[in-house]
């Protein structure tokens, strides 16, 4: 399974907007490189950031 995807790719598996993806990238500052993200840097950012957000 690849480990960096597109802006799109990264959308549906997890089941989010691409254009939340991509403001969740600039929030957090995770590098977007030549039109790749990291799934496993986006998705621990997600887990870290989740509790401060729901509280």
């Amino acid at each position: 399974m690849a480990n960096h995807l597109t802006p799109e790719e990264l959308s549906e598996e997890l089941g989010l907007d691409r254009q939340e993806v991509i403001r969740l990238c600039l929030e957090h500052a995770i590098p977007i490189y030549q039109g790749k993200i990291d799934k496993t840097l986006f998705e621990a950012h997600l887990a870290m950031a989740a509790p401060a957000e729901s509280g």
